[in-house]
């Protein structure tokens, strides 16, 4: 496992080495077909030497009760890509259904936390004031993941709070609705 993106400067330009696509692949298809599966979203959070900064991201899920560890994936056409990449500690924050504004905010620039009642935790990762779930991460490893860099973070600290999740499918955003009894 990787302790800093230091010990592997490789993941940059690295790509997964099968350039072979399923039979009738296409982007436009495949980008459908990932849309079909509902996902949560979350803006997660880093320190830089500029300060702050923060991303709009659906790439999220939980890997191990235990040890406790999520992951994410950051993608490489992002000019936030590099502070993410190699950040060491971050913070995701699951989103409720009345945080659109946060999701579009972050979505647009990774700067903006004006208004925002923003404390950083003990290892220096912003914290936003509110969220459904917000997990404080070390990220223990990076994995090459063609045009995405996955992001395994050993979950150190977590709050949960009551609501109900913003949901992101199909290229919209949602309110989850329940299917039965």
């Amino acid at each position: 496992m990787l302790d800093s993106a230091s010990e592997n400067e490789d993941f940059q330009d690295a790509r997964c080495e099968s350039d072979q696509s399923p039979p009738g692949y296409d982007s436009t298809t495949l980008r459908r077909a990932f849309g079909r599966f509902a996902t949560g979203v979350t803006i997660v959070t880093t320190q830089t030497e500029a300060g702050p900064l923060a991303m709009t991201a659906n790439s999220f899920s939980s890997v191990s009760l235990d040890p406790p560890l999520v992951i994410w994936a950051v993608g490489r056409h992002s000019r936030r890509f590099d502070a993410f990449a190699r950040g060491r500690f971050q913070a995701i924050h699951v989103l409720a259904d009345d945080q659109l504004d946060l999701c579009w905010r972050f979505s647009r620039t990774g700067t903006d936390f004006s208004g925002l009642d923003l404390r950083n935790n003990a290892e220096g990762a912003p914290l936003l004031p509110s969220a459904l779930a917000r997990f404080e991460c070390e990220i223990v490893n990076r994995v090459n993941g063609g045009d995405h860099l996955v992001l395994l973070g050993r979950i150190m600290r977590l709050t949960v709070a009551e609501g109900e999740p913003l949901v992101f499918a199909a290229g919209r955003y949602g309110r989850l609705a329940a299917a039965g009894p």
